[in-house]
């Protein structure tokens, strides 16, 4: 699969906003049933975003279409999946999961309500919030031996955690994240390589600092995530562009197989006057597959 680059989150309960959606270029919209829309619209959200899901079947889809729906630990969640199991996501974003546990019950909740309406087995994948509670960030190298097979990637969220941990700032005072987070967000990272599945990185929450969204997104990818999350539309062309490989590391990376190709068999190569072994090998692999994903 394709990674997810950005993944747009719209509100579910505006007609407005979601007759836009279309248009932003974004690799993945996250229909949101949850934080976005209040209490009294949760009743219109449901209305609007299966329709919406319907009039575009995958097959005919330029963005993959996700649903966030409300954490399980509410009556809320199972209302939003009988209204939108039917219409076929491609999968749903499930948020304050405690670990895998809460996957697995989605996962089970999943594989009944596919039957019941006639959608393909196992189509609908998860993407947890795997931070959002003071617990999860104890169980995230439990994602690794889980086996979920609908688990698509982990992502991680500020916020909640700052509610759940009484927290009144998430950053520190020069303005970044504060200990905890960094320490969520690398264990996310983490996780997710260990497991297998994409590493996805929070929201940049200015959306008009595109030099600051850049900057922040190219730094999140060298650490190894592989897209974000935004929450406006004119964030969309950054984050994609951000991660993406350089023409500059594409032309690197080609360089580094033509070495290793000349000497076949040997361990290290030297290139530029450094020595490079097989780490370094497996690096410029991943540039020039990823730049192939994505048809530069």
């Amino acid at each position: 699969m394709t990674p997810l680059r950005s993944l747009l989150f719209i509100p579910g309960d505006s007609a407005k906003k979601l007759a836009k959606a279309d248009g932003a270029g974004a690799d993945a919209l996250i229909l949101d049933l949850e934080d976005s829309v209040s209490l009294s619209q949760k009743p219109l959200a449901r209305e609007l975003v299966p329709d919406f899901l319907r009039a575009r079947p995958r097959a005919a889809r330029t963005s993959q279409l996700w649903v966030r729906i409300n954490p399980l630990d509410t009556a809320l969640a199972l209302e939003d999946l009988v209204e939108v199991v039917s219409a076929q996501p491609d999968g749903l974003m499930l948020p304050k999961a405690d670990g895998p546990a809460d996957v697995f019950k989605l996962s089970l909740y999943l594989d009944a309500l596919e039957v019941q309406a006639g959608v393909p087995a196992g189509s609908i994948r998860i993407l947890p919030v795997a931070t959002e509670t003071a617990i999860a960030p104890f169980r995230l190298g439990d994602y690794a031996g889980a086996r979920l097979e609908r688990l698509v990637g982990l992502t991680w969220g500020a916020e909640d955690l700052s509610a759940a941990l009484g927290a009144s700032t998430n950053r520190d005072p020069a303005g970044a994240w504060a200990m905890a987070y960094r320490m969520a967000r690398v264990l996310t990272l983490m996780a997710a390589r260990a497991t297998g599945v994409q590493p996805i990185d929070t929201l940049y929450a200015d959306f008009r600092d595109e030099a600051g969204l850049r900057a922040a997104s190219q730094e999140s990818r060298g650490e190894g995530f592989t897209g974000r999350l935004a929450i406006h539309p004119a964030q969309v062309a950054a984050i994609n562009e951000s991660y993406m490989p350089s023409s500059a590391e594409i032309d690197h990376a080609h360089r580094v197989l033509a070495a290793f190709a000349e000497e076949p068999g040997a361990g290290t190569v030297g290139l530029d006057g450094r020595m490079l072994d097989l780490p370094h090998l497996k690096q410029a692999q991943g540039v020039l597959a990823l730049a192939a994903a994505y048809a530069r």
